[in-house]
């Protein structure tokens, strides 16, 4: 087995992706139309429905009538002029002949692939003036991830402890007479914690709805003066008391 050749800390090694300096052919600069969008769509595949998306009307003014000031012409109705036939005389109108292609200028055997379905077709064009051999990357371009420390990519990090000053706060040096009592923290409300207990409160007198005005009372009332039911009210008289030894009148009816 040959001595492996290391390069600094790099070893060369297959390339895992295809190196556009290994090859004398232009790269993926291939003029297919493509499959996707409406614009420039490939011939050769449907087409889905395509769709746009416009902004929102702008508001019209709120009065954009210029009002009953139109010079209509009174002789047009509603289905056109209402006029005799009026002839003009001008001359003849000029007409360009222009050339036509001719049936020869015509190839419909090329037209094959437009028409029916044919498989992607690929041309070799000459290299571009913007392209370079050396413009891929070296190995030293790239910079790999570190392993220590608590911040690994891809992997398992091992606890991580720093080293810093002693703290000033409960320390021999602290002053514990800066220390709040008691009366320095606020009592928190039961009913945040708790069931909250009903609560009432005193309003003044609630006078319920009603008419206020005065009515008549039983005195301003004479229902003996009422002749509107009856001809007049009840009236009452003194005359003799019959006897109870009279005789009845009784009437023989056959």
């Amino acid at each position: 087995m040959a001595e492996e050749i290391w390069v600094g800390t790099w070893r060369p090694h297959r390339p895992r992706g295809p190196i556009m300096a290994l090859y004398s052919s232009p790269g993926p600069k291939y003029l297919i139309p493509p499959t996707t969008g409406f614009v420039k769509h490939t011939p050769t595949k449907l087409r889905a429905p395509a769709y746009s998306f416009r902004g929102a009307p702008m508001l019209l003014a709120e009065n954009c009538s210029p009002g009953p000031r139109y010079n209509v012409n009174p002789k047009i109705l509603r289905t056109g002029k209402d006029l005799g036939p009026a002839f003009s005389i001008l001359g003849r109108y000029s007409t360009k002949t222009m050339l036509t292609p001719g049936p020869g200028e015509y190839f419909p055997e090329k037209s094959t692939r437009h028409v029916f379905d044919s498989a992607p077709s690929h041309s070799i064009s000459a290299r571009t003036k913007t392209f370079r051999v050396d413009s891929t990357p070296g190995p030293a371009a790239y910079m790999l991830p570190g392993v220590l420390g608590p911040h690994t990519v891809g992997k398992a990090s091992q606890p991580s402890f720093s080293i810093k000053g002693r703290s000033q706060l409960g320390s021999f040096a602290d002053d514990q007479h800066k220390t709040p009592g008691p009366a320095a923290y606020r009592q928190t409300d039961m009913q945040v914690t708790k069931f909250k207990a009903p609560q009432y409160t005193m309003a003044a007198r609630v006078e319920p709805p009603g008419d206020k005005t005065l009515k008549p009372g039983p005195g301003a009332h004479s229902p003996e003066k009422v002749t509107m039911t009856k001809p007049c009210a009840p009236i009452v008289t003194f005359g003799i008391k019959h006897s109870d030894y009279m005789t009845p009148l009784v009437v023989d009816v056959e």
